[in-house]
Order: structure tokens, then sequence, then C-alpha cells
């Protein structure tokens, strides 16, 4: 039985409001504060005046087209504010629906990643096919001088409120306008971006290509060590406090039997929820590179890093990136003398889903396989070391939860971890309660801080300058929408004069940072600034050995 005509169009104006509102009431939650979409009364007006047949059934395509490209975009800039704490930027985010497959592969696996996306597109196909019906239904329904008149006044009412909107002028609280402020927000970004990009392009080129040698490093292991989604959150977070506070404790007490000192700051990450590769690209470089334009223009361009600082210094200079299984040419625009990733590792384990190898094989391998090449620090031809290294077992889903062990000898070639490949909840039984996603990755950072601390204690000396830090915060989900973006950093070394000059700069003694809204000195400095840091501390004198300035 069919419904009336009227009955049809009132439902089809209802649906067609919801669909326009869904991103708001997504983003925003409390759907009885906006309930009306000033575009969908508009539209109804306005197809209520238009035949059903003729040139009009080509509008209804375009209509078509129009709003399921709105609520693709809205949808998006949803994700995009819960993944990193960010509006969506078409200009910059386009680039990373590639990684986002490989995200979903990495979590699921390459058959649940493909049904994934072919669910996604018959769900799209469905939307685009209901989108058709209800602009049918809205179409040619105003018989009749009375119904004329109801669209007509539609059009007016709506179109003088979408006048005040954009004025800034809302008479009625509950109304929005979705979809133009959508298509208003991305095309003046975009716009922005642009010539951001401009500017930002001429600022590289100008951009000076000095070498800054460190002679206060020369001769000694300098490692820069991310672990990831290691934020202030987990510090002083209640929730995360309680799992960090022991660990930081147990950090302290190992350190002061081992003749290790540390000391501790924050610096503020690009970033948040992900891309933990442009915070990595902001410290080397020394500019804050916070999306993937600005790290493709640091790439292609002339600019220095640490790693050219390092070579000029005289050391080896690599990375190891246990997370890399594909080609990675970023890696040889840095120009690092050695490149580590997954297949290079020679990981006998288990992946445990997203997570390529645990941490503690990582440290293990790099020990014991690379690390000055199995040559004695103390023989006259072994270089010193400069390297990056990223930590990911912190990366979510957060599951399973590994032990750290005790003897590192048993870590071997990794195999070891195969007792663990089915241990805890899968990713899909976990995330569906947030708590126990919290309570995970409390606890998967207090495993990759656990080996990262193990490690150190028995493999850093006074000839070694180890710099442990977070890449970003995690997700806003984990941390909350207004977290700061702060992350801890822990230098550590068994020659303590070489953590003075971090004290000089707000870094205090032990494992603890300072709170970020109590930071002696004021503001958080940016992860950028590490560079210049270490220039200033220990750089050449000479001009031969200048600093690099930032544009």
């Amino acid at each position: 039985m069919s419904l009336p005509s009227p009955v049809r169009w009132c439902l089809s104006l209802v649906l067609l409001n919801g669909m326009l509102l869904a991103p708001v009431w997504l983003l925003y939650g409390d759907p009885l504060r906006h309930w009306v979409a000033l575009e969908a009364v508009l539209l109804a007006g306005l197809l209520a005046l238009l035949p059903l047949a003729g040139w009009v059934a080509g509008l209804r395509w375009l209509l078509v087209a129009l709003i399921l490209v709105f609520l693709l975009v809205g949808l998006g800039d949803v994700a995009t504010h819960l993944a990193f704490g960010r509006s969506l930027n078409l200009y910059l985010d386009l680039p990373l629906l590639r990684s986002a497959f490989h995200l979903l592969e990495g979590n699921l696996g390459f058959t649940l990643a493909v049904l994934v996306t072919l669910g996604g597109t018959v769900l799209l196909a469905f939307v685009a096919w209901l989108l058709a019906k209800v602009i049918a239904s809205l179409q040619g329904a105003a018989r009749g001088a009375l119904g004329v008149a109801g669209a007509l006044s539609m059009l007016v009412v709506s179109g003088v409120l979408i006048a005040a909107d954009s004025q800034q002028v809302r008479p009625l609280p509950v109304v929005r306008t979705p979809l133009l402020d959508t298509l208003h927000f991305q095309g003046r970004q975009w716009i922005e971006t642009r010539l951001a990009h401009r500017d930002f392009a001429e600022q590289m080129a100008a951009a000076p290509v000095q070498v800054t040698a460190l002679p206060g490093l020369a001769g000694r292991d300098v490692l820069l060590v991310f672990v990831e989604s290691y934020g202030i959150s987990a510090l002083f977070d209640d929730r995360y406090a309680e799992v960090l506070g022991p660990r930081l404790v147990d950090m302290a007490e190992r350190f002061d039997a081992a003749g290790l000192s540390v000391v501790s700051g924050l610096l503020d990450s690009p970033i948040r929820g992900g891309q933990s590769w442009l915070a990595h690209a902001t410290v080397l470089s020394g500019l804050r590179i916070d999306n993937s334009l600005w790290y493709r223009l640091l790439l292609d361009s002339e600019r220095t890093t640490l790693v050219d600082d390092f070579r000029a210094t005289g050391h080896r200079t690599l990375t190891v990136m246990p997370a890399i299984t594909m080609a990675w040419p970023e890696g040889r625009a840095y120009g690092f003398d050695e490149i580590h990733a997954a297949a290079d590792l020679d990981y006998a384990g288990p992946p445990l889903n997203w997570v390529t190898m645990p941490d503690q094989y990582t440290l293990h391998h790099f020990e014991t396989r690379i690390r000055n090449g199995g040559v004695s620090r103390q023989a006259a031809e072994a270089p010193p070391l400069f390297a990056q290294i990223a930590l990911i077992s912190s990366h979510a889903p957060w599951t399973p939860i590994l032990p750290v062990l005790d003897d590192w000898s048993a870590v071997g070639d990794g195999s070891v971890f195969s007792r663990w490949e089915d241990a805890g909840e899968t990713p899909e039984q976990l995330w569906q309660d947030l708590e126990r996603v919290r309570d995970h990755y409390a606890r998967s950072l207090d495993y990759a801080l656990g080996a990262s601390i193990r490690w150190a204690e028995d493999f850093v000396d006074d000839q070694t300058l180890m710099i442990l830090l977070g890449d970003h915060q995690p997700a806003p989900l984990i941390t909350g929408d207004n977290a700061s973006g702060a992350v801890p950093v822990h230098v550590i070394s068994g020659d303590v004069s070489l953590l003075d000059p971090f004290l000089a700069r707000g870094f205090v003694s032990g494992p603890v940072p300072p709170r970020p809204d109590g930071y002696p000195g004021g503001d958080v400095a940016g992860q950028e600034a590490l560079r210049g840091w270490l220039h200033e501390a220990f750089g050449a004198d000479d001009a031969s050995g200048a600093s690099v300035s930032n544009p």
C-alpha cells in the first residue's frame, strides 16, 4: 500500500533534512540543538515547483552528486576530528586515502580491509539511490494554489534565513546551513592552503643549506628513539597515570643503579593521533611539518637535517623503521647511510595485528646486529652512530599486550613472540568498549617504555646520548578534545654534562617532566626546536659549521 503524496513528500523532506544534518550531529552531538537544515527546506520548496520530466531529470542527478560530495566531506571531517583532532583539509588529506586503506589492512588483514572498502562502496551507492528517490518524491508536489503558495513560502523563508546566516545572524538557533557551511569552509581552506603552499615553497627555496657539525657530540652515539603515541596525557591524565606512574618510578630506580642520569621535559608535536612521519620530519629538519604537503616539499628541497649535521660530525647515520613494509623513498631523501625497514630486521616471529614486531625485538636487533656493525665502540675503526629508531608497539589497536622479557638473549630471532600471536582480545572485540581500549592504550605504552628502559639500563653508557620522546598524542577519543599536544622527552646518558643544556631549556632532573600548564619559561617549545638546541649546545663555533637558520 503506497503512502499518500503529501505524507510521502513530508517523509522525504525529513529524510533529506536528516542527511544534511548527520555530519553536524556526529561532530557536535545533541541533535535537538540543531534540527533544521535550511538547505533542505530551500531544496524542498524549489523541487516542489519544478516539473517531473525534461531537463529537471538532469538536475536531480546533479543534486544527488552535490549532496553525496557534501556527505563524504562532512563524514570525512568527523573522521579527521576523531583521528587527528583537527578539521579535514581536502588539499592536504586526499593523498592520505591510500594510507587509510593500509591502516585497515594492518589492523584487519587484507581480506577484511577489502570487504570493508567494498561495503563502504555499496553503502555509498545505496545512499545515492536513496537520495535520487527522495528528490523524485519532492519534485512537482506543488499542485494547486495552496501547494504553490506553500512552496513559495518555504523558498522565501529559507532564503531569508540563509542570507541572515551568511551575515552571522541566527534568529532561530535550531537552524543550520550545513551544506553551505561545509562547502564554504572547504573552499576557503583550499585557497588559504594553496597560498600557504606557495609561501612555504618560497621559504624552503630560501632556506640556507649549510650543515652544522656537532663537535660536542663527536665520538658519542646519539640515539633518537620515538615512542608511538606517547603523549603527555599518558603521564598526567588520571586514567593513564596510575599505569605509567610506576613505570617512571622504575625508570628512576633502574637508571640510578646503572649509573645513568635522566632529565625530562616537553615538546609540542605538530600532529595528533597519527602521521608519525611528520613528527620525525619536524625533529630532524627543525621546521614544523604538520601536513603531507609540507613533508613532500621538505624532502624535495635542499633543506639540511640532523642527518647531515651528524654525518658532518663523523657519525654513521641510520634509521630503524619496523613499520615500513613498502618502498620508502623518503629514507633516501633524508640521506641516511643505512635504512633498516621491517624486511631488513630478520624478524621470525608473527606480526601482532598492525604491529610488525615488538619493540623489545627492535631494540634487541638494533643492539646485536646494527649498532656499530658488531664492532666494539672502543675500537678505533668504529665510527660513532646517529640512529633514529621508531618503536611501534604502542600503536593502535593496542592488542595484544606483551610482557618485557627479562633475558635479552631469549629474544633471539623473535620466534619467542609466537606464543602471543593469538593472545588477548582481537581488535574487533576490544574496540567494542572504549574504556577497555583506553586501558589497553596505557598498558601498551607501559610495555614500550618498559622495553626502552630495560634496554637503556643495559646498553646506554657515558659515550651515549639517548633522546627518548613521544611522536604525538593519541587520537582525541583517548585524550579528549582539549588535551595539550605536548609529548614527554627523556634525555638519558651516563655523562651528566650532556644533560646540562636541556636543564637550561626548562627540563627537570628525573623521569617526570613538568606539567604543560606549569612549564618553566612559558609555552612548551615545538619539536622543531630540538635541532636548534643541539646546534647551540654542541655545535661548531667556526664559520664552516655555521648553524642553519629556520625560515
